[in-house]
């Protein structure tokens, strides 16, 4: 088989979840709740994992729609999204906190108790992928 193919062949979606379910604190929820927000934002995006290694067997979970629009990843104190092309989106509700400086992509970092503009969250999402399709 070509590719990262393992004996128990897991989907990319079966990763994520893997990765939520193992995680089982506030990180994983809210993973899981921008997982939902992509999907709601764009119920035709493509969920991948990246960048798998022994010391991260479930990878990055990455969302993408004619090219990448946002990685997930998981840190002890944050979930950090990171919008490929976020230099070029709009964002009017100032979504974007991190990365700032970075020449194509920016980040939003989620601590323990912050709240996401999910509007907001879903237009940066459809902005990302109408950038995709452009």
């Amino acid at each position: 088989m070509a590719g990262e193919a393992s004996e128990n062949e897991e989907s990319p979606s079966e990763l994520i979840d893997a990765r939520i379910e193992e995680l089982s604190d506030w990180r994983g929820e809210t993973l899981s709740r921008l997982r939902g927000l992509i999907k709601e934002a764009d119920p035709d995006v493509v969920e991948e994992v990246k960048w798998r290694k022994p010391t991260n067997p479930h990878g990055v979970p990455v969302w993408s729609h004619n090219g990448n629009i946002c990685t997930g990843e998981t840190y002890k104190e944050k979930v950090k999204l990171t919008f490929a092309k976020g230099a070029s989106l709009d964002d009017p509700a100032g979504l974007f906190n991190a990365s700032l400086d970075a020449k194509v992509s920016r980040a939003i970092d989620i601590h323990e108790g912050d709240k996401i503009e999910e509007e907001a969250f879903k237009s940066l999402v459809r902005s990302a992928v109408a950038l995709n399709k452009s």
